[in-house]
């Protein structure tokens, strides 16, 4: 039986999809799974759902489809604008095709019974013309892991018209009005990821980032629910922009149609024209919904990429970071120290951070000249990364490819490689930022410098990992005589991929500013990325939170720093450092050649408790057990098949009450019985008044429904205190 309603369902979540109309198709559901049968129930359906006919509104009744136009009686955002010689284009689509084509039952067709019913299908595509303008339109929607919808668009001009001017191409997917609170983001550099949480606003809202990178005050993604969001239950549908430049995150409040969210890339007037035979694909759009709140979010992502093929697959490296251990004092013996003592206490990763190549010795010159500096390194980098291979550990040098001072040969050379308007270049010192440039990655000419210098030593020090910075915003950003931002991020994706093509084992992390560009877009380039440059564990436990509402802890550096935070002054103690780097992809930002004994030792303790339970952290669920008391900061990572589980439990400041609340793990078998332990090798942490017995004794065993209906009562732990709990089946 053929049916004009497409469902597609898995990984419980389902896209409702009806064909049915004149023109694009529209969705009619996104969320919770509804059942594969529903395709047969579409005219039943439509008359469930639609909408008021005539005369109470347009005599064609509609529903916003794959791209709501004005002309569909739509009156939201358009999903595009184009303009056609200057002129608004209003395209009149007519669908040429729409199949979800179902995929192939388990087993070979000669061992699957004819009476097995049909897999759903998990995409579905379509693609329509204008036939005034020829242009072609191909939207794909596909259910993948997690339950992430990820759309897909795409815009060709096959015609023979003018220029066709794309002002934005974006992808929305609908949410039920009921839906009436909106979670984005906000923040700054060194406190990323600050929640803003407002009630739905009326109408068309945008957010958008005009950086040239997503920002430290990136939205990161829109996320609707019903009533304030919460870690552990009710339905949140959230949208995230695989992009890592300028974005628009959109929602559409209207009166007179469902709420739509999503977005697309921002483009300036005159960035993106299509000529005869030209084509553009917009960013993917990835949408996620979870009947089980912003956990069960992070779940579907988490999932999603974990299952790309591209997901680092190794154990994630403890890692030293040499730039708050000597910043640009680059001493070979000193480093050469600082690499052995890495060694010694377990260390699998060394990264030489900026300062070593030629004329750096402060921030303000040689970006661009990718050449090691022989009178602070006379022997070159060979001898450093030769003994950090024969410690055992990988070497991984710093780069700001992206970036050019003016104090620098590359500059002298090519001022027309600089991504500027030349007008103003010389005369404009706001085009300035950190006294650095930005290298326009789309000339060819710069191009093939930056990947054939990078290329060169990745191969000539057998080079493990590259920590890929980028310490400003583009501003007045000029390519060919029009804005580029878009060409420079295409070049950038490309640079990564080739880079990788040619050295298969490299990896690279994506640091910009720390966390400005932490989006799925360049975490398809790339197999981490650096959360902050805030080394303040208090400040990192936040940070780390929202940022695992899109990424999975392996994915996201976090490294212990001095007791003195560079980066707000902040005293901490090292049990609370330590515990807050087990949130992440684990390392040290520090000189350890001057900690004392006890310190050393309690870094080789840390080393060997990150490696024993990170198995668990980066591959688990990440949950947020509710506590009342907005003094605790807890995350759980729970493994797949539940057999175990690592908690970080924390305090960002003094607690309400003498006798704290009761930690209740979720997300364990209610039938199984655990072992909860205090892993101390990283310190006790300090409290008063209550102490309960399992704290003191140091274990307990329970069974996974105590540990998740009653839990444990907690300490009343001081302020700025952590402690990390091992859970294990027994």
């Amino acid at each position: 039986m053929t049916t004009d309603l497409i469902v597609l369902e898995a990984h419980g979540a389902s896209v409702v999809i009806d064909t049915a109309g004149p023109g694009l198709p529209a969705v009619l559901h996104w969320g919770a799974p509804l059942g594969a049968g529903l395709a047969h129930d579409a005219a039943a359906l439509r008359a469930a759902l639609s909408r008021q006919t005539p005369p109470a509104t347009l005599d064609a009744a509609w529903e916003a489809t794959l791209s709501p136009q004005e002309a569909e009686g739509w009156s939201g955002r358009p999903g595009m604008q184009l303009r056609l010689d200057g002129v608004q284009l209003r395209p009149r689509w007519r669908v040429e095709t729409s199949a979800a084509p179902a995929p192939e039952r388990p087993g070979t067709s000669t061992t699957a019974p004819e009476s097995a019913p049909a897999p759903t299908p998990s995409a579905f595509e379509t693609t329509a013309v204008d036939d005034a303008s020829g242009l072609r339109l191909t939207v794909r929607i596909g259910l993948e892991a997690g339950g992430v919808v990820r759309v897909e668009q795409a815009l060709r001009h096959e015609g023979t018209a003018g220029r066709i001017e794309v002002d934005w191409l974006e992808s929305t997917l609908p949410v039920p009005t009921t839906a009436d609170h909106l979670l984005t983001f906000d923040g700054r550099w060194t406190r990323e990821k600050r929640p803003v949480v407002t009630a739905m606003p009326a109408g068309s809202v945008v957010r958008q980032s005009r950086r040239g990178r997503p920002g430290h005050d990136a939205p990161a993604l829109f996320a609707a629910s019903v009533g304030a969001p919460r870690f552990t239950d009710g339905p949140v549908w959230a949208a995230h922009v695989a992009w890592s430049a300028d974005v628009t995150y959109r929602v559409d409040r209207i009166t007179d149609a469902l709420t739509q969210l999503g977005g697309g890339e921002l483009l300036r007037p005159g960035e993106v024209v299509l000529e005869p035979g030209q084509d553009l694909s917009a960013p993917d759009v990835l949408f996620a919904y979870s009947a089980n709140g912003m956990d069960g979010v992070a779940a579907a992502f988490h999932t999603w990429l974990r299952a790309r093929p591209g997901h680092p697959a190794s154990a994630r490296p403890f890692v030293l970071n040499t730039w708050e251990a000597v910043y640009f004092d680059h001493d070979p013996a000193r480093v050469t120290a600082l690499a052995e003592r890495a060694a010694a206490v377990g260390v699998e990763r060394f990264v030489l951070d900026d300062g070593w190549f030629a004329g750096r010795r402060d921030d303000t010159t040689s970006l661009g000249d990718w050449v090691v500096d022989r009178t602070m390194w006379p022997e070159g980098l060979t001898p450093l990364a030769a003994r950090v291979h024969e410690l055992g550990m990988q070497f991984g040098l710093w780069f700001e490819p992206e970036m050019v001072s003016l104090d620098s040969d590359l500059a002298r050379s090519h001022p027309d490689w600089l991504l500027h308007d030349p007008r103003h270049l010389q005369h404009d010192p706001r085009l300035s930022w950190r006294t650095q440039f930005v290298l326009d990655l789309a000339n060819p000419g710069a191009y093939a410098h930056v990947l054939g210098q990078i290329s060169a030593l990745v191969g000539e020090l057998g080079i493990d990992f590259i920590k890929w910075d980028h310490n400003r915003d583009l501003v007045e950003s000029v390519h060919d005589g029009r804005p580029g931002v878009h060409a420079q991020t295409l070049a950038l994706y490309r640079l990564l991929d080739e880079l990788h093509a040619r050295h298969p084992r490299l990896e690279i992390e994506s640091c910009s500013s720390g966390g400005a560009r932490t989006d799925l877009g360049i975490l398809q380039h790339t197999e981490r990325v650096w959360g902050s440059d805030s080394n303040d564990p208090v400040e990192r436990q936040d940070i780390h939170r929202w940022t695992g509402l899109l990424l999975p802890p392996e994915l996201v550096g976090a490294h212990v720093g001095p007791a003195e935070s560079h980066s707000s002054g902040r005293v901490t103690p090292l049990s609370y450092r330590m515990a807050t780097s087990l949130m992440g992809s684990a390392g040290l930002e520090w000189n350890i050649l001057d900690c004392s004994a006890e310190e050393t030792e309690a870094i080789a303790a840390f080393g060997r408790l990150y490696k024993e339970l990170r198995p668990i952290a980066h591959t688990g669920r990440t949950v947020h057990p509710v506590l009342r008391d907005p003094a605790w900061r807890v995350t759980g990572f729970v493994a797949p098949a539940q057999e175990a589980a690592v908690v970080v439990v924390a305090t960002v400041a003094s607690l309400e009450d003498a006798r704290a609340e009761r930690l209740r793990i979720p997300g364990l078998d209610p039938l199984r019985r655990y072992r909860v332990r205090v892993r101390r090798e990283i310190g006790a942490a300090a409290y008063g008044w209550i102490a309960p017995g399992w704290f003191t004794a140091g274990e307990v065993e329970l069974p996974g429904a105590v540990l998740a209906e009653l839990g444990l009562q907690l300490p009343t732990l001081w302020p700025v205190q952590a402690f990390v709990l091992h859970v294990e089946a027994v």
